[in-house]
């Protein structure tokens, strides 16, 4: 059975860089890096979330190994009262699947964040080059 620090392992193997660039770009030290490797430890939510973000992969890949099911937001509030299951079962939400709902919305607030930045840094780069090629037929 893989483990997270596995997972983490595979996405920077794919993505085709080493572990000390990762620990970079993401803020981790190689010492933590390594505790997650021996088991000694294992990433906080937070970082877990900034990890899936940046390999753009879901937190139930990236902690449990399964796959996510794709959710789709209508753009209505959330409510915790009561849910519906497909079981017509009803009643209330756990403390834990709140939890992992509200740390969900701030995993897809992160993830937004993230496209836009690029987008942003993407438009600006190329408006940098436009004004370089100018430069130079000039």
């Amino acid at each position: 059975m893989q483990s997270i620090y596995d997972r983490i392992e595979l996405l920077i193997k794919r993505q085709g860089m080493t572990k000390k660039s990762f620990c970079k770009q993401l803020g981790i030290s190689t010492g933590n890096l390594g505790d997650w490797k021996r088991g000694k430890s294992t990433p906080g939510t937070h970082k877990l979330i900034e990890i899936a973000g940046f390999f753009q992969v879901s937190l139930d890949w990236l902690v449990l190994g399964k796959q996510a099911l794709t959710v789709q937001e209508s753009g209505e509030d959330y409510f915790f009262e009561e849910i519906r299951q497909l079981n017509c079962h009803t009643g209330e939400l756990l403390p834990e699947e709140k939890s992992f709902i509200k740390e969900y919305l701030a995993f897809t607030d992160y993830r937004k964040r993230m496209d836009k930045n690029r987008a942003v840094e993407q438009s600006e780069k190329q408006v940098e080059e436009q004004d370089e090629d100018e430069d130079e037929n000039s």
